[in-house]
This record gives structure tokens, sequence and C-alpha cells, in this order.
């Protein structure tokens, strides 16, 4: 089965096309080493939760809106492997791209598929 780094981000609103550009040319760095899909969802219908959500998950602000994404491995070894090609590219030493959101609020983790119908 295939292993999968997802992440939450917020991001502010006014900046959607901008994220849009940098998660584009993200997805051609991770496809480049090894990743078969990297999926990035602009939030449309994210409840306030009374206990936990993924807007207090990430502290989102009123301006901002929130990020759902997940890039799709062939193996967590092939995700390894690459996340060292793709730390050297770089696109990863452009520190601009990454001021778009506060990456300090970001949650992310990576995932063993255990079910894929």
């Amino acid at each position: 089965m295939n292993y999968v780094d997802g992440y939450v981000i917020a991001v502010p609103t006014a900046s959607r096309e901008a994220y849009r550009k940098m998660a584009e040319a993200m997805a051609v760095v991770f496809k480049k080493h090894g990743a078969l899909s990297v999926v990035e969802n602009w939030g449309d219908d994210v409840p306030e939760g009374k206990l936990t959500s993924f807007t207090m998950a990430v502290k989102r602000e009123e301006t901002e809106s929130i990020v759902f994404s997940w890039i799709t491995w062939p193996s967590r070894a092939v995700r390894d492997a690459a996340w060292k090609l793709c730390m050297e590219d770089p696109i990863m030493k452009d520190e601009s791209l990454f001021k778009i959101f506060d990456g300090k609020r970001m949650i992310f983790g990576g995932f063993e598929t255990i079910v894929q119908a």
C-alpha cells in the first residue's frame, strides 16, 4: 500500500493565488522525486469546532483559510529518500515562497495507508 504525507495549514485568504502557484511548483519537485500525486485543497466548508477542529488546530485567524493537503508516495522508503532530495532542491531554499503561511502552525505527519477503495 501507499504512504501519505498529510498536512493542514492556515493561509491568508488574500494569498490564495500565490499559494496555488507555490503549491504547483512544489508538486513538480515532489513528483520529480517519486510522488504519485499531490493534492492541495482550499477550505470551502470547514466548520468551527467546540473541542477540536481544523481551524482550532492551526489557530486560524479571521483573515485566513484552511488548506488540507496530501502527497501520495509508493512507500515510506521512497518518501524518506525523496524528502532528502527535495530539501536539496533550489526551490526549497527560496524562503520567500514559504512566507505565504506561518509554518509554525502547520500540522503534518506521515501515514501508512491501510484501506484504499
